[in-house]
């Protein structure tokens, strides 16, 4: 993926979102980072897989409901 060109005022509006997402999903990582230190090697793949995208998944959507909400209280300049 190759990095986005962004204007100052998007730079900035993707430095309030990151923020708000690290500590939206914080507690997910962690748990990320314990289930994969509880397993061995041989359990890495399979069912533990799935466990880490569905925790992925959340921090995903935990990003889109954050962007969307920054955008509401500065409202859209754009197409929605």
């Amino acid at each position: 993926m190759k990095p986005t060109q962004l204007t100052a005022e998007q730079e900035a509006e993707a430095q309030r979102i990151a923020a708000a997402v690290m500590e939206a999903s914080r507690k997910d990582i962690e748990a990320m980072a314990r289930l994969l230190a509880s397993k061995p090697d041989r359990q890495l793949l399979g069912q533990t897989e799935f466990e880490v995208r569905d925790l992925c998944h959340r921090i995903g959507a935990a990003a889109i409901e954050t962007a969307l909400s920054e955008r509401k209280k500065r409202g859209t300049k754009g197409p929605a």
